[in-house]
């Protein structure tokens, strides 16, 4: 990705070009003027330079009469160009501004075909998922923030959305998110946290918020980042991207929708290294008993071990609702395919089935464990029972032999 200055509005620009060869359909006209002047930013010197990175043969374009502002638009528009504070550059092939400009900050991309694609950087929404607690008092939280509480519009109560910022500013349907004052807030109960268009530095300020009313605090916050660009101009609803997906608008179905994909990813996540941890210490375990041919693990920890495995695979798919589909996605088809995009984005269908896995992995190893347990406790019975046999065998004889010496004196 790279980052370019465009230049802004202007009155006056020439362009300096040297003699066209004659098998150019065209000549560049020695002056252009733009029709309409662009948003204003920082402002630049008196005397900037442009410099043409790529050049484009004119032959490949169809020749367009020269005759209007636009039509000269659509001839530069043949040159990239990257704006930068030099004098250095060869005159003959400089673009020389006559009075200060201002620019904005424009990221530069190239798309699948080559292409340099430039989309202005106040059109990403930075997503970033947190997972710190195993569970949140969303009652307490809506109760503390009454404010900044959005109501729900479906039947979902297993979260809730705050908004912060300008709360006056509205994000109807059509609104862009992009480059307003808006912050929001997705909590779910079982702990994941989903903030949209908040700046880096301010999100220890909403994750204290949550920490008050949050039970199970993790000692390792897990952290995901994504980001959500918004394009009105976009030919489909949607558009998906490397770890990005581009929509027309961003509303409030759209952050609830996104929100509760990446919720369940992150919290996903933390379920699937509690696994990892559980296959790891039976894989130890295997090992010893590999070496040693026995293993030493009192009862009291295999118990555990399976109340671990067992709470995991329901905390998965009762508290987390993986399987559930949104209510959003099942009323509006376009958030159905947000939500369907995601999911298979995330991955999340296979990394539970990752996860089942590993739990019938570790069920195997803690139902062979208990057969062993319980085989030592029956040989202790066993030999417990012959001992007591034996031991009333010899009270028997000692006292038949006490008897049969009375008997004789």
């Amino acid at each position: 990705m790279r980052r370019t200055i465009p230049a802004h509005p202007f009155r006056t620009m020439r362009l300096f070009l040297p003699p066209s060869p004659p098998s150019l359909p065209f000549r560049a006209p020695p002056l252009l003027k733009l029709a309409k002047p662009l948003s204003h930013s920082c402002p630049f010197s008196l005397t900037k330079v442009l410099t043409p990175l790529t050049v484009v043969p004119a032959a490949a374009y169809t020749p367009y009469p020269v005759s209007t502002p636009a039509t000269h638009l659509k001839l530069f528009g043949s040159f990239v160009a990257r704006c930068i504070s030099s004098s250095s550059v060869n005159s003959a092939h400089t673009l020389e501004w006559n009075e200060p400009v201002s620019c904005s900050e424009v990221v530069v991309e190239a798309d699948a075909g080559g292409v340099d694609v430039e989309v202005d950087a106040r059109s990403s929404i930075p997503v970033r998922a947190y997972f710190f607690s195993t569970s949140v008092d969303l009652r307490g939280l809506v109760e503390q923030n009454k404010p900044n509480f959005i109501p729900p519009t479906s039947r979902m109560t297993n979260y809730v959305v705050l908004k912060f910022g300008n709360l006056s500013c509205t994000n109807e349907l059509g609104a862009c998110l992009s480059g307003s004052d808006c912050g929001y807030m997705v909590v779910f109960h079982y702990g994941s946290i989903v903030l949209f268009n908040v700046p880096e530095h301010e999100v220890d300020g909403y994750l204290k918020i949550v920490e008050r009313h949050a039970s199970g605090l993790l000692p390792e916050m897990r952290k995901d980042e994504y980001e959500v660009r918004e394009k009105p101009t976009l030919s489909t609803w949607m558009e998906g991207g490397l770890d990005y997906i581009m929509l027309q608008y961003l509303n409030i179905d759209g952050i609830r929708t996104i929100g509760s994909v990446l919720g369940q990813s992150i919290a996903l996540d933390y379920y699937v290294r509690q696994v990892d941890g559980m296959v790891a210490e039976f894989t130890d375990i295997n090992r010893g008993m590999e070496k040693t041919g026995t293993f030493e693990m009192e009862r009291k920890k295999l118990f555990q071990l399976v109340g671990k495995a067992n709470s995991n695979l329901a905390d998965v798919i009762l508290k987390l609702g993986l399987f559930e589909r949104s209510d959003i996605a099942w009323k509006n088809a376009k958030y159905a395919q947000i939500w369907e995009y995601l999911r298979d984005e995330f991955e999340l269908t296979q990394r539970f089935a990752s996860l089942d896995f590993k739990l019938k992995f570790v069920e195997h190893n803690i139902r062979f464990l208990q057969e062993i347990l319980q085989n030592r406790k029956s040989d202790f019975l066993e030999w417990l029972i012959i001992i007591l046999i034996g031991a009333e065998i010899l009270i028997s004889v000692y006292d038949i032999l006490t008897r049969s010496a009375i008997t004789k004196l």
